[in-house]
């Protein structure tokens, strides 16, 4: 039986991505990741798996050399638009943590997920030195923004991933097809989540949110708290007869009158999470988990077009006499 493909996953976060690559038929080596609460339910979910609870600068990654894929999910606010787009001159920019980590593990291939922010023209530079810096160690780099919603997720989600192929698979590669299929809507995705409790309202309430989700903020420690996000994003969860001022502990009772809330089960299947997948803490600090997690969707076709180009062979002519 053929081994097991192994990823070391970067900023993993609450899993949403190591979901995803898990689905994809990858192993988990060892996973990065500094927040407490993320670091606790990936233990969690998966008590198996090595979790280095530390920042990933001083991170040594030589211990994990020759893993088939380094993976994650790099911070977002050095190129959000939400942010000052200080991009390499943020302090919290890794990019360069992550190369040199891909210098000391040399896997098959590379994937990062970022903000769309990061192809902004402001950053054309800067992202051709990475691209120069990955080439430079054997890697070709190659970017594309995937929007959530083509690949079955209930939301309006544009993410830039980031791949690099080792030269000697790099012409194995292949995006990710878009389903032919619509994203499910939010009414459709939850609407067994809303009458749990035996809301009469779920079905006229369902009915009414006919369109997916506009993009889950799970904010920071510093900024945002238990809502679905900014007043632009709350006006647009309301056009969908959901209250996004705040989160609810549980499903709306059987004669509850007026918007609902979303409970953190059900905005953790609006990001595209197995109802299985636990979040450790309480409902603030669990939202801003599954609001800045990857879509495990996502991660899982992006991952099964890797493990594709590591596994297929290169078949050369065979020159037959004369």
């Amino acid at each position: 039986m053929e081994s097991q493909l192994t990823s070391l996953e970067l900023c993993a976060g609450a899993g949403g991505q190591a979901s995803g690559l898990e689905q994809a038929g990858f192993g988990h080596a060892g996973l990065v990741e500094i927040d407490p609460d993320c670091c606790k339910t990936l233990r969690l979910n998966r008590p198996e798996w090595t979790v280095h609870e530390e920042d990933l600068n001083p991170f040594d990654g030589k211990q994990y050399k020759g893993v088939d894929l380094l993976a994650g999910g790099l911070p977002c606010p050095p190129f959000s638009v939400a942010g000052k787009q200080l991009g390499k001159d943020d302090e919290r920019n890794l990019f360069p943590a992550a190369i040199r980590l891909v210098d000391e593990t040399r896997p098959k291939a590379v994937m990062i997920e970022n903000v769309r922010g990061f192809l902004d023209a402001v950053f054309e530079d800067y992202r051709g030195f990475i691209k120069g810096e990955l080439k430079k160690l054997g890697y070709d780099a190659h970017w594309r923004l995937l929007n959530a919603s083509d690949y079955g997720v209930p939301q309006l989600r544009p993410r830039v991933v980031i791949v690099a192929l080792r030269d000697d698979i790099k012409d194995n590669f292949e995006w990710p097809t878009p389903s032919p299929h619509d994203a499910p809507t939010v009414g459709e995705r939850l609407h067994d989540l809303m009458a749990a409790n035996g809301w009469r309202g779920a079905k006229k309430w369902a009915k009414r949110a006919d369109e997916i989700a506009p993009t889950l903020v799970g904010g920071s420690k510093k900024h945002g708290g238990p809502d679905l996000g900014p007043t632009r994003a709350r006006a647009a969860w309301a056009t969908l007869g959901v209250n996004g001022k705040s989160l609810a502990e549980e499903a709306p009772e059987r004669d509850f009158v007026g918007m609902p809330r979303l409970t953190v089960r059900m905005a953790a299947r609006i990001q595209g999470f197995d109802d299985a997948w636990q979040f450790h803490g309480r409902k603030t600090a669990a939202y801003r988990q599954v609001g800045n997690a990857f879509p495990p969707p996502v991660a899982k076709a992006v991952a099964g077009k890797l493990r594709e180009a590591m596994e297929r062979r290169t078949v050369f002519p065979v020159a037959i006499p004369a």
